[in-house]
């Protein structure tokens, strides 16, 4: 089992102690840390908590995270790009279409599965037995670069840089309509009001958000760029594009998916990642080139103007 113990700062009093859990342990998912309550395994002082606790200054919040169970989860020798790897970590170039982690409806043929096959007994435990080495994930149908942790200290290390948003992301996409100009979206990004599946900029419960985006290529339609994530939230590349009219190509979640390409999801590349090592503290940057379906799109669009 894992301990760990916070004090709650003047500015962080008046959270849900649930939520609060989260913003410590980036790697928590709520659902997650309301078991780990409903379980006793939370305490404020030397007494549990319940979820509906808000936190006050000074409180002192013990955390344990139980040893892990074998998980259920199938192993399958599915291929990986391994961009990178060393004792701490693995560098991932995932294709489009797979899953990062099993939930409803995606229990094989995920990266995980692959995981399990390939590095099974090398894999950070923190995130539960579902989600082994995973900190961080991007959505099915985007492609490019995640970085998976080996063991628990790495673990910790890139969730803490994660936490300060320290780890480089650049990402590019292909976006409807003409930009311009280069621009910072800076909304924030929570639950959608009326829909679970999604994330909005209009939810009740937001958190803080930032995208900047840089014009590549203007074409009649369509706009290449690249986006940097000041902030991590879920879909908030394609979230705040569409926010501002700017959905990307083939999204048909946060836009119509309509597209003379026939796509399966949203074009969207997460091309560079960077973080320090969590040995060395070494600075350490990758990149994976487009997909060829990415690059074919291109060549199109810029054969037709």
């Amino acid at each position: 089992m894992t301990d760990y113990t916070f004090t709650v700062g003047p500015d962080e009093a008046g959270e849900r102690v649930d939520k609060y859990l989260t913003s410590c342990l980036t790697e928590l998912t709520r659902s997650h840390a309301q078991k780990l309550i409903s379980e006793g395994n939370v305490l404020i002082g030397s007494s549990p908590v319940k979820n509906n606790y808000k936190t006050r200054p000074g409180d002192v919040v013990s955390v344990t995270i139980p040893s892990l169970t074998e998980p259920d989860i199938v192993p399958e020798d599915i291929p990986l790009d391994i961009v990178y790897e060393d004792k701490d970590v693995l560098v991932i170039n995932k294709p489009k279409g797979m899953v990062v982690h099993p939930a409803n409806g995606h229990y094989s043929g995920t990266l995980v599965n692959a995981l399990l096959y390939h590095r099974g007994d090398a894999l950070s435990g923190i995130n539960g037995v579902k989600r082994p080495g995973i900190v961080h994930r991007i959505d099915m149908d985007t492609t490019g670069l995640l970085v998976v942790c080996k063991n628990d200290f790495s673990h910790n290390c890139l969730a803490a840089q994660l936490k300060k948003h320290s780890i480089t992301r650049r990402y590019r996409a292909i976006v409807l309509g003409v930009i311009k100009e280069d621009g910072v979206i800076d909304a924030p990004i929570g639950r959608h009001p009326y829909d679970r599946k999604k994330m909005s900029v209009s939810s009740k419960s937001p958190k803080k958000a930032v995208t900047r985006y840089h014009v590549l290529e203007n074409f009649s339609k369509y706009t290449y760029i690249e986006c940097v994530l000041e902030t991590g939230r879920t879909h908030q590349i394609r979230v705040h594009m569409a926010s501002i009219g700017h959905p990307l190509l083939g999204d048909s979640v946060y836009g119509s998916g309509a597209s003379p390409f026939k796509l399966h999801g949203q074009t969207l590349h997460a091309m560079v990642l960077g973080f320090n090592s969590p040995s060395t503290g070494e600075y350490m940057e990758f990149e994976a080139p487009l997909p060829e379906y990415f690059e074919n799109i291109l060549n199109k669009l810029r054969a037709n103007g």
